[in-house]
């Protein structure tokens, strides 16, 4: 599927953050079918058991990747998670390709629901879930925090088109 264009990261995020240790560190990119995709890898210190990745870690990525599916239209929209339903299909590796894909399923003018998934390099679903958000201004969320400042890094690159779709 083709990209469209690429999100901004972050800092210290987790799964974002440039400047993080011990996050992944993982780009964005907005679809030509209005959904997000990023690929990534997790690494043997996120594991819960030999070869599989903490569930908790797999939540993290389909909660990032609800809001970055809202910032399909505006990197301005913010939102909270107000709820997270996660479904664990298959075991999640690390140190093997993975792709995240976010799709957002409803949303008024104060509320989103997404949907994502986490997928192997054979497109088999391995996690999924549904991420609901309120929708607030960066103000009401962290207050007295500049948002630009800590959304800093915008990693260009020659990524066209991603397998995932």
């Amino acid at each position: 599927m083709k990209v469209v264009s690429k999100q901004t990261n972050s800092r210290m995020c987790f799964i974002c953050g440039m400047d993080n240790p011990t996050g992944l560190r993982a780009q964005f990119y907005n679809m030509e079918d209005g959904s997000v995709v990023t690929p990534f890898q997790f690494r043997e210190e996120h594991q819960s058991f030999p070869g599989r990745v903490h569930g908790g870690l797999v939540a993290t990525m389909i909660d990032e990747l609800g809001l970055r599916a809202l910032w399909v239209k505006s990197e301005s929209r913010m939102g909270v998670t107000m709820s997270l339903e996660t479904k664990y299909r298959k075991p999640v590796p690390y140190g093997e390709p993975l792709y995240g894909r976010g799709v957002v399923m409803r949303e008024s003018s104060k509320f989103a629901a997404i949907h994502a998934q986490i997928l192997n390099a054979q497109g088999e679903v391995l996690a999924e879930g549904t991420t609901k958000y309120i929708l607030l201004d960066a103000e009401q969320i962290a207050q007295g925090v500049d948002e630009h400042a800590q959304m800093c890094y915008l990693l260009e690159d020659e990524v066209r088109e991603l397998p995932v779709g």
